[in-house]
């Protein structure tokens, strides 16, 4: 969860601006010649621990607003010094590493300490003698989080914060899945970064990733035993482990203005896409962008290229946000639009378009049905996607080996993307394999605009009491490229509920519904509307071992025999949140040009 450099390229006017702006804002905006450092300087905090933060300050006199940025990844590092761009908009800048990280004392350790310490930070930061008193915060991924936890303080200085790629509950983002499965590259991969010693030499991914029992693979990935890995894997449902750690748990006390940024083919965008609703429906001042990006927004993909368009001024958005905020009247003197503004970038005709809540009220929620002759298996079998219920369908039947799983390819990764990249990449070689069903569509006859969170509902059963089945949502192209559009997991004994599992009966066919991800694309004429099946992604999520322990605690890998059913009682389908045409690419709404709907 490194922190990205901003992308920025072009410059735009942020959406919630003030419609006068003081001369002291205007004056700040100049860009100073010189700046002045302090290094190393200790905070304390109110238990006595004394965390080490860079000051950074405009050259000349004055008091100053401040971006306050907190990092576990080193304040000398090259990311946190892309922080220093305020400078040159009259902010002084605080850079400072999290407690028992790098030059701070302490021990690195739960995440909700980032609320206190956060909060007697901003305190210090009031009172120096180059502060004005008024603070925003910033950052991406971790540096991110630690704006939402400052923010839930409500500390008087804290004016606004602008988190990037953050997420906003620790269980649904950084750990498992809505499905209830590990994200298990993600997490092993952040700690073999994070907590291998500077002396030792890093493993290679392959050599831990297949480590059983999973709860002592931090012993393979760094050489110790990590309690913040042996306690999630000791917390597999979301139970009072985790919601003692989650800002969702805590939106309600946010009450400073946010913007936040958001990616497609980020693993936490979900969950700034929840954040951005939680707030609007409590008025919170809220703009939030989605754009076609991966955790690092620099990240280039090597099937897609989503045009200059894609590329917009994140540190520029952030100091005009800041510089709103941050009024020398203060915020409740400034006239601002109070509508919440989501941009969403909607990729394949690639333009930005402003909506005001999500999911999308106009949404048309509409299935697309499996169907086949019992033979879906491979690209080259005969399953099929139709717009209309299928009365007889045999069932699909696949075997799934936790021994021999289906390797992750792109989607919503994170963090290493030359060891798991992320993104629409090509899934040929995955739907080559025999325990991966392919359902497709017809050529379509016009384009289908998905815009919001894709659900996928299987009617299932399994040779075992607990498995997993994934679903994929492909756009082939008319070539018969297939490529990746967004994913899903969901574990059988969580299909009812996250905070409690409950098995299956063997071969017994149950209804669930598995969640795909979010997103905003157009299948344009001509393409296909693809769904993959199966019952694995390693290692973006680990494998079900297919027994009823604890997947943390099993070794023992057993096989699956998997069914999935699509027939008359059985209506298997992805369902599509499909935006009518009414409004123009990047315009107002047109209530007199609708999409119909497409025909099977």
């Amino acid at each position: 969860m490194k922190s990205a450099a901003p992308i920025s390229v072009a410059l735009a006017t942020a959406g919630l601006m003030a419609t006068a702006v003081s001369a002291q804002i205007a004056d700040r905006r100049r860009p100073p010649q010189l700046i002045r450092e302090n290094l190393g300087v200790a905070v304390p905090m109110r238990d006595g621990i004394r965390l080490t933060a860079n000051v950074y300050l405009p050259a000349g006199t004055g008091r100053w607003p401040t971006v306050f940025v907190r990092t576990p990844y080193d304040r000398r590092g090259p990311a946190a010094s892309s922080y220093r761009y305020f400078l040159r908009h009259g902010y002084a800048v605080v850079i400072q590493d999290v407690r028992g990280r790098y030059g701070s004392q302490g021990i690195f350790g739960p995440i909700e300490q980032e609320g206190p310490d956060g909060s007697d930070t901003l305190n210090w930061i009031a009172s120096q003698p180059w502060s004005n008193g008024r603070v925003a915060m910033a950052g991406s991924s971790y540096l991110g989080l630690t704006d939402w936890w400052a923010a839930i303080e409500n500390n008087p200085h804290l004016k606004a914060i602008s988190p990037m790629y953050s997420g906003d509950d620790e269980y649904l983002d950084r750990y498992y899945s809505p499905g209830g499965a590990l994200q298990l590259g993600h997490r092993l991969l952040w700690l073999a970064e994070n907590f291998t010693l500077p002396t030792e030499v890093k493993p290679l991914f392959k050599s831990y990733i297949y480590d059983l029992p999973l709860q002592t693979a931090d012993v393979s990935a760094t050489g110790h035993i990590l309690p913040l890995w042996r306690g999630a894997i000791a917390h597999p449902s979301e139970d009072s482990y985790w919601r003692k750690s989650s800002i969702r748990e805590r939106m309600r006390n946010v009450s400073v203005p946010v913007l936040s940024f958001a990616g497609w083919f980020d693993t936490y965008a979900e969950s700034d896409l929840d954040a951005f609703s939680r707030l609007s429906r409590r008025h919170v001042p809220v703009e939030t962008w989605v754009g076609p990006w991966a955790h690092n927004p620099g990240w280039k993909f090597p099937t897609r290229d989503f045009g200059r368009q894609a590329e917009i001024g994140i540190r520029s958005k952030q100091a005009q946000w800041f510089d709103t905020w941050m009024a020398a009247a203060g915020s409740e003197a400034i006239t601002v639009n109070g509508e919440p503004e989501l941009h969403v970038f909607i990729m394949g005709p690639n333009v930005w378009r402003e909506e005001h809540e999500w999911p999308l009220a106009r949404t048309r929620y509409t299935p697309l049905y499996l169907s086949s002759s019992g033979h879906a298996n491979t690209a080259s079998g005969d399953g099929s996607l139709r717009w209309q219920p299928v009365r007889k369908s045999a069932p699909d039947t696949f075997t799934y080996d936790p021994r021999n799983p289906v390797p992750t390819a792109g989607g919503s990764t994170c963090c290493e993307p030359q060891i798991l990249p992320p993104g629409p990449l090509d899934q040929t070689r995955v739907e080559r394999r025999d325990d991966v069903l392919v359902y497709t569509s017809e050529p379509l006859p016009e384009e289908v605009e998905v815009t919001g969170p894709v659900r996928v509902i299987l009617y299932v059963s399994t040779s075992t009491n607990d498995t997993d089945f994934t679903a994929k949502l492909v756009d082939v192209q008319p070539q018969g490229r297939p490529l990746l559009v967004t994913d899903g997991i969901q574990r059988l004994r969580y299909r009812l509920s996250l905070d409690r599992p409950v098995f299956v009966k063997r071969n017994t066919a149950y209804q669930i519904s598995v969640d795909a991800g979010v997103t905003s694309y157009v299948f344009a004429p001509g393409h296909r509307i693809r769904l993959e099946v199966s019952s694995s992604n390693f290692p973006r999520f680990d494998r079900s071992l297919n027994t009823i322990r604890p997947n943390g605690e099993e070794s023992k890998l057993t096989k699956a025999r998997q069914t999935v059913l699509h027939e008359k009682g059985y209506p298997s389908a992805v369902v599509l949140p499909i935006i009518p045409r009414s409004t123009p690419r990047g315009g107002s709404a047109n209530p007199e040009r609708q999409q119909p709907r497409p025909q099977g």
